[in-house]
């Protein structure tokens, strides 16, 4: 899947692939109103940027698609499930997100925190098919990469960097690896589960990895930016959250003009680690490095 037209003609096939599959795996039927609540927490909604960048590595090493696919699908119900969790009253307290009322607001919050539970668990459901359409090694490694991103290393472990410092001091070294778990570590298992669908060598997988930390740190950056440029309809969220609960920011430990600067910065990391690679299809992959820093919600 070239992008022949551009970005834009690009990221509406590769969205409307995962939306079809999301549409298929995610189920309606689970008990007690449960598969209502994940469905309302997972389609319709989002940038459906975490399995673009899957689908857009896979094709940069021109790996197997039905792999890709499942892989795709599957990073975006563990984004899922951690905003459902990540808006929940103990942690952020979040009541908009995408543009309409959070899962526990409109679900209750036991409900929200089943629907995510679930979502996780299902990631990992669809990795595995019961058919030959994806080999076992390749099952597993995509499980492997997947899950220490979301785990204690990753995402759950930025997170509770996070809870620890609210109200505290935290020095830029500090701030850049919460960061780098929290959001950064799932965006560049995308990247890196896209490879794994594929074969690679050492050279490559190396740069795809480094591009893949510089556009997750990039995406944070640009978040912290729109949370103190932006109006909460801009972005679908609650803006001004982090100020508010004087959580630290790149924005207030360096500044906006700096911060901004910092972007641009990681934007030519991603774009230099891309041409290290020596790969010959990095386009889709390059046009996501600069709409992760030029986008406005």
């Amino acid at each position: 899947m070239t992008p022949p037209e551009g970005l834009s003609g690009w990221m509406t096939e590769a969205s409307a692939r995962t939306e079809r599959a999301l549409e298929q795996w995610v189920p309606l039927h689970a008990p007690a109103s449960l598969g209502e609540a994940m469905r309302y927490a997972v389609l319709d909604g989002g940038k459906r940027l975490r399995p673009m960048l899957v689908l857009a590595a896979a094709e940069a090493v021109q790996g197997l698609p039905a792999a890709a696919l499942r892989a795709a699908v599957a990073s975006e119900l563990i984004h899922a499930y951690s905003l459902v969790h990540d808006d929940l009253p103990c942690m952020d307290n979040d009541v908009l997100r995408r543009g309409k009322p959070t899962v526990h607001v409109r679900f209750g919050e036991a409900r929200a925190m089943l629907a995510g539970d679930a979502m996780q668990a299902l990631a990992f459901d669809v990795l595995t098919p019961d058919d030959d359409s994806v080999p076992a090694a390749v099952q597993a490694r995509l499980c492997r990469l997947l899950a220490r991103a979301a785990g204690y290393a990753g995402m759950a472990g930025g997170q509770a960097i996070d809870l620890a410092h609210v109200g505290r001091p935290m020095t830029e070294s500090a701030l850049r690896d919460m960061h780098a778990r929290k959001t950064g570590a799932l965006l560049q298992a995308c990247v890196l589960m896209g490879m794994a669908t594929g074969a690679t060598r050492a050279h490559e997988w190396q740069a795809l990895s480094d591009y893949g930390e510089a556009i997750g740190l990039a995406f944070q950056v640009v978040d912290d930016i729109l949370d103190v440029t932006q109006a909460s309809e801009k972005l679908g969220k609650t803006a001004g959250k982090d100020v508010e609960a004087n959580k630290p920011t790149y924005v207030t430990m360096l500044g906006l003009e700096a911060a901004r600067g910092e972007a641009q910065s990681l934007r030519q990391a991603a774009h230099a680690a891309l041409a290290r690679s020596g790969l010959a299809h990095c386009g889709a992959l390059a046009m996501l490095a600069d709409l992760i820093v030029d986008r406005e919600h």
